[in-house]
């Protein structure tokens, strides 16, 4: 019996397809916080504040995360968190 032509073997271009559509779907569930500027992240935080999702404490100069009660000096860290914390969330709902 001739031995298979390795022209006809596609095991290699499915496992290539494999893992690009693996790489896809780790990017795709990553969460992108190097786009927050500190423009970007008083605008999250003034809605944060709105939403009471966000409370300043203007005596000690912190921000307090209310659905986890970690507190922030920070504008900027409390935006990064807080999209990290929401998709962090929303992954365990998809996960359920």
């Amino acid at each position: 019996m001739p031995s298979p032509d390795p022209h006809d073997d596609t095991s290699s271009d499915y496992e290539q397809f494999e893992k690009a559509q693996l790489a896809q779907d780790r990017d795709a569930a990553g969460v992108d916080t190097a786009d927050i500027n500190d423009s970007t992240a008083q605008r999250l935080v003034s809605d944060l504040v709105d939403a009471d999702v966000v409370t300043p404490v203007p005596e000690d100069q912190v921000l307090v995360h209310e659905p986890s009660s970690t507190t922030f000096d920070s504008t900027t860290q409390l935006a990064v968190f807080h999209r990290g914390w929401m998709a962090g969330r929303d992954a365990d709902a998809e996960g359920e």
